[in-house]
């Protein structure tokens, strides 16, 4: 069986997921992803001058996985088996087109979660005390010292309670933060141990929420969530904490709250558009924090997604069961 794996830094690094393809005998291609829509469809389905059949399987990042590329994989000489995600991020992926073909879409739900959690505590430090205007600041000869805030004693809104959000309620509480919660997978032993208030809505989260941190998939009712007129209504010089992803949040009106001085700041992982663009809203601000999509990139968690991706994968093509399917 052919497997075409998109490959990126840290998925192109061999270890035990290689192994895992090896031992299982697959004829593995690599392409450098994230790929396009133009570039998977020609790998997917090529022309028949190219002598190539397709593939049975797809490792895969955040490759544009539209209807028409997964059409065209479906109608290949070797149509396409099984799409196995690194990650649980599937807005590139046209997942309901999937599965209506009888396509189904695997991912790693549960790898991640420490990591991303603590990136997101650290952003929220980052835009609490202005650590990266200090740090350029010293490294180009100045010493010009501006004034945070404490986190300790402060209301953390978490807008999404699945794994990712419950970590951070840990963390935050050991920083002496109070919690609310707003999300579908709640869990009550962990409320209670943790002692955090329930929200009835998103909105009453956000209008919580001295700190705010978002969790929440990308979806028709989560886009822009946070925009002008619900930032309106968050508490004054709230700090907003973005790790899940870019459309939640409408950019430009968080710019403004920010230049304003209606937030205190924003830290994100995520942007609406990736990678970030030239003269971008956030560009000139020194009270947003954005890192560039990394909050699961450490180590552990990168070797731990990869593993999974890839156990998905060979126990959907061998008839085996310990796959995860989104």
């Amino acid at each position: 069986m052919r497997i075409l794996l998109t490959t990126t830094s840290y998925q192109d690094t061999p270890g035990p997921h290689h192994a895992q393809l090896q031992a299982s005998g697959f004829e593995v291609v690599k392409a450098r992803g994230p790929l396009g829509e133009s570039a998977l469809l020609e790998l997917l389905n090529p022309p028949s001058s190219h002598g190539q059949p397709g593939f049975d399987g797809l490792l895969c990042g955040d490759d544009a996985l539209s209807p028409r590329v997964i059409d065209a994989a479906l109608a290949a000489p070797t149509p396409l088996r099984v799409i196995s995600k690194y990650g649980v991020g599937l807005d590139s992926i046209a997942v309901d087109h999937a599965r209506s073909h009888g396509l189904p879409v695997l991912y790693t739900p549960g790898v991640n979660e420490t990591s991303v959690a603590e990136h997101a505590l650290g952003l929220m430090l980052a835009v609490a005390r202005r650590l990266p205007t200090h740090v350029a600041g010293v490294k180009r000869g100045a010493w010009d010292r501006q004034t945070g805030v404490e986190l300790s004693g402060r209301l953390l809104a978490i807008l999404g309670v699945g794994r990712v959000g419950r970590a951070l309620g840990e963390r935050a509480a050991a920083l002496g933060m109070s919690l609310v919660g707003y999300g579908r997978s709640w869990d009550d032993a962990w409320a209670q141990r943790l002692g955090v208030r329930r929200a009835e809505s998103a909105e009453a989260a956000l209008e919580a929420g001295q700190v705010v941190s978002l969790h929440l998939p990308l979806t028709p009712e989560t886009r822009h969530l946070v925009r002008a007129e619900t930032i309106e209504r968050v508490p004054e010089r709230a700090i907003l904490i973005n790790t899940a992803r870019g459309g939640l949040v409408d950019e430009a009106a968080v710019a403004e709250a920010c230049r304003s001085g209606r937030l205190h700041g924003y830290g994100a992982d995520v942007l609406e558009h990736e990678p970030v663009r030239s003269g971008h809203v956030f560009a000139e601000l020194d009270n947003v924090v954005v890192t560039p999509h990394i909050a699961s990139r450490t180590q552990a968690a990168v070797g731990r997604q990869a593993v999974r991706a890839t156990t998905n994968l060979i126990e959907y093509l061998t008839g085996g069961s310990d796959y995860v399917q989104a």
